[in-house]
């Protein structure tokens, strides 16, 4: 699995005319290498993979990391030494993560080398853009996860009571998460009812649900790196009129688009196929985020599903599928899934009843 993806990478530092890489991202560390510890430096030439941590972090890192070298390091002295050795003319640099003050540090340690001191050039999205096609590992490792949010779900929201506030409900679904389960979040849980849910990332207060207003619950579990993500409208009692057409357009925008995806649609017409349906009901101006994003180690990484997103859609990829209506002073409805694409369209990953 790590030769693949490591294969992979090896290929586009070719096409970008780049010798090695130093990947400092956390996700990509952890996809590259399989270490999942949180101090740690992957350098990547076209023969060669190292992973540099601290003392706390070797042992654990030897077993979790098999196909990499790894060095027990201090400081930038081990880059230098490595940079020696392997002596690649062009090495790239995760440039959307490393900071200004990292850079400075990394030319501070190379400037006494000698005239075989590499160019840096920064990369961005290298190693994203691999990751945004899914193999079947982590395709497994997505499905488990997923499987944890649903079952929280269903377990909770029979339970809901007028009365509860927002905090109370979110601590319920985090409960809920870890003991089916999960390691951690994959981001605060979202409760936001009636006119909160006009606020599509309202954070849960202590404001009390009542019987048959809208309640946005948004949330994902983490396991094993892996999120998941997930987002139900529910109400207490009977629903009204005006939550029953909402929240029927909203599932007819989100059923159409989940029906009609299809690989090869970029991520702005995959984002019309829900935009539409929401446009020809008279809604389309109160929904003012994208259909979706992709998910895996990060709970937001690419393919961007939304307008203006060039991302070409391919099997294997899985992302999001929420469309919403957002109507200040009423509140809002958003029903999202989690999809992985086919050949043949797309498949639901999430199960929890909607």
């Amino acid at each position: 699995m790590t030769t693949h993806r490591l294969n992979r990478l090896r290929s586009a530092l070719e096409e970008k005319k780049l010798d090695a890489i130093l990947i400092t991202t956390p996700e990509n560390r952890q996809y590259l290498s399989g270490f999942v510890g949180t101090a740690g430096t992957l350098l990547i030439s076209r023969d060669r993979a190292i992973l540099a941590t601290d003392f706390r972090y070797t042992e654990q890192a030897g077993k979790q990391a098999p196909d990499f070298e790894v060095l027990e390091v201090t400081g930038w002295k081990w880059f230098v030494e490595q940079l020696e050795e392997i002596g690649p003319a062009r090495v790239g640099f995760e440039s959307q993560h490393v900071t200004m003050a990292a850079y400075r540090r990394i030319l501070a340690a190379v400037k006494d080398m000698d005239e075989n001191k590499p160019t840096f050039v920064g990369t961005s999205n290298l190693v994203e853009n691999i990751r945004a096609v899914k193999d079947a590992h982590e395709l497994t490792m997505l499905q488990s996860v997923i499987d944890i949010s649903d079952k929280a779900m269903e377990t909770v929201i029979p339970t809901l009571q007028a009365g509860q506030t927002e905090r109370e409900i979110s601590w319920m679904m985090e409960k809920a998460m870890r003991e089916f389960g999960a390691d951690s979040l994959s981001f605060d849980t979202i409760v936001a009812s009636g006119p909160n849910g006009a606020m599509p990332h309202h954070r849960a207060g202590d404001r009390p649900v009542q019987e048959g207003e809208p309640i946005v619950i948004d949330m994902g579990a983490k396991l094993n790196g892996y999120c998941s993500d997930i987002t139900r409208t529910v109400c207490i009692g009977q629903p009204d009129d005006q939550f029953r057409k909402i929240y029927n357009i909203v599932l007819g925008a989100q059923l159409t688009a989940i029906s009609t995806l299809k690989p090869s649609l970029n991520g702005e017409e995959a984002d019309n196929l829900a935009r539409n349906v929401l446009d020809e009901a008279g809604y389309k101006k109160y929904f003012g985020h994208s259909l979706g994003h992709g998910i895996g180690l990060a709970v937001h990484e690419f393919p961007r599903v939304g307008p203006t997103s060039p991302d070409v859609l391919e099997p294997s990829m899985v992302f999001s599928v929420e469309p919403g209506i957002y109507l200040s002073g009423w509140g809002g409805v958003r029903i999202e899934d989690l999809v992985v694409l086919e050949e043949s369209g797309a498949r639901p990953l999430s199960k929890a009843r909607k």
